[in-house]
């Protein structure tokens, strides 16, 4: 089963791939997606990443406030967007 990451902070030159080969090291990723911003195509500064395992996620997690480039990034468990929506948007 796999395990969403939300992860935030990344820094707004970085690349799927690039965050992809940082995640790599807490295992084997399946997905990585920074959210760009519609206009501009610009980063936004956070995005998803998709582990393989909760254990791999759990490993992954350990990297919350760990340099990646040049800030320091913030990863924590993604919710459900219906979730999100049933708690009135908190």
């Amino acid at each position: 089963m796999t395990a969403r990451l939300f992860v935030s902070s990344i820094p707004y030159v970085a690349t799927e791939l690039s965050l992809k080969e940082h995640f790599d090291q807490a295992g084997k990723v399946v997905y990585v997606k920074i959210i760009n911003h519609k206009e501009t195509g610009l980063s936004r500064g956070f995005g998803f990443v998709e582990m393989a395992s909760e254990k791999e996620a759990d490993e992954a997690l350990r990297l919350n406030g760990k340099k990646f480039g040049d800030r320091k990034i913030w990863v924590k468990l993604a919710r459900d967007s219906e979730e999100y929506t049933n708690q009135g948007g908190k």
